[in-house]
């Protein structure tokens, strides 16, 4: 009932009965095929199809269509940015149900697998290497190719040369194309079967993979918006991942919280500036450690005077100002450094003293981490493991969705839509039960 609920035609599906020719299959029914089958870790699009033959809630869900593993690969292939929507119009019904209240929002990424292997991935070093050993292999077959064209025309051998001289030639293509990427968007490394996905490092080691986003209500910790993105690390995406979940509810939230992963004093500032209370840790109080007698909390900062001032009492004057990291420097006399009692473990350097690196958007920091460890906050960051990585664990063991099948960023983010959604039913199932939601729904 709830894909009935949603509205297909503004998400992008089709739908049109005088279409000329045979009648597709009904885009609603091709949907609740792969929500079903998704959540429960059915994705291939030919176990779907095994699926519709034997299983009898897929029969009764699919009244009876046997649609083949090629009408449903070609369906989830062919509307990918219809498919993106599906959790946009889920989310939405949840807050009609008022299941969302879009108060608090959690953010939070997880790395997810691309159908692509680290074989294919090629860094700059390695496509300069490549094309050097392509481009001799190819010389030596063309010289082999003359010799024996004059000896041996029309044999076997000449015949499996030419093929093998043009597979190298494809090859070069593929690898010149992939160095022409790397070089145009200043990326690290390129992989030639799924040019979207990035080289991903975690404790599951290497691999071609994406950076799944959601936010995330916290209500009754339903998912707001999904998407993915080409990045292995969740420093740029705080603002952009607020931004579209604020879309979702057509109002933005009170609080916005998410963990260290996210603390990039530029992004926050984004969301700062909107009224909304950013609530996210740095990466020194989400550690836990205690800071050493000489850490640079330790040195308070004289605005009047614009200096530092160091735990022994001597003065960090300014120095210069470091314009592309965006922060000035203050470095201590070496002369009286090295008659402090502290040497050698405050200051180390043989030609200069201490030295401090203040950014340019200090103040900022200095008010989010406050922000931080205000008691209401701290109330609210308890509450974000709960809440927002509950879905990932979710996602990845229970739906057995560790990694993607689509390649391409269209086709992950509509992959991910549809795992979303699948999180946010059965959460409303927890919520409400199976009877009691069906209730809701039809009124």
């Amino acid at each position: 009932m709830i894909i009935d609920k949603m509205d297909l035609q503004s998400m992008g599906f089709e739908i049109d009965s005088d279409k000329v020719g045979c009648p597709q299959y009904d885009p609603s029914a091709m949907l609740k095929l792969l929500v079903y089958g998704y959540s429960y870790g059915v994705r291939s699009s030919r176990k779907l199809e095994r699926e519709c033959h034997y299983n009898l809630s897929f029969i009764w869900l699919t009244a009876g269509l046997k649609p083949d593993h090629k009408t449903i690969a070609r369906f989830r292939r062919e509307n990918k940015n219809a498919l993106q929507k599906v959790i946009k119009q889920c989310a939405g019904i949840c807050i009609e149900l008022d299941l969302i209240d879009g108060n608090v929002l959690f953010i939070d990424g997880s790395r997810m697998r691309a159908n692509a292997s680290m074989d294919m991935t090629v860094t700059k070093e390695k496509a300069l290497k490549t094309l050097k050993h392509i481009d001799k292999r190819i010389s030596l077959l063309l010289s082999e190719c003359e010799q024996i064209d004059g000896e041996e025309s029309g044999q076997a051998s000449l015949v499996h040369m030419q093929q093998e001289l043009k597979n190298n030639r494809l090859l070069r293509d593929k690898i010149e194309s992939a160095l022409r990427s790397i070089e145009q968007q200043q990326k690290h490394s390129h992989n030639m079967t799924d040019e979207a996905c990035v080289m991903i490092h975690n404790r599951q080691g290497s691999y071609s993979g994406y950076n799944g986003q959601i936010a995330v209500d916290d209500k009754h910790g339903l998912i707001v918006n999904s998407d993915v993105v080409s990045e292995n690390n969740d420093l740029k995406q705080f603002s952009v991942q607020v931004q579209q979940a604020n879309e979702v509810l057509s109002k933005p939230c009170e609080q916005a919280c998410a963990d260290a992963g996210y603390s990039n004093a530029a992004e926050l500032e984004k969301i700062d500036k909107q009224g909304i209370k950013v609530i996210v840790p740095s990466k020194q109080q989400a550690s836990k450690n205690e800071p050493g007698p000489f850490d640079r909390s330790a040195f308070a900062y004289i605005a009047q005077e614009d200096v530092y001032i160091c735990p022994a009492g001597q003065k960090l004057s300014y120095r210069c100002d470091n314009i592309k990291r965006g922060y000035r420097e203050y470095i201590a006399d070496v002369r009286i450094c090295r008659a402090c009692k502290h040497w050698g473990l405050c200051a180390k350097g043989r030609r200069n003293g201490r030295r401090i690196n203040r950014n340019n958007n200090e103040q900022f920091r200095e008010r989010m981490r406050e922000q931080y460890e205000q008691a209401d906050s701290q109330q609210v960051y308890g509450h974000r493991k709960q809440k927002v990585e509950l879905p990932f664990g979710h996602i990845k063991h229970n739906l057995k969705a560790g990694s993607f099948l689509l390649r391409g960023i269209a086709g992950v983010r509509a992959e991910m839509s549809i795992l979303s959604s699948c999180f946010n039913i059965a959460r409303l199932i927890g919520i409400w039960g199976v009877s009691q939601l069906i209730d809701r729904l039809a009124n």
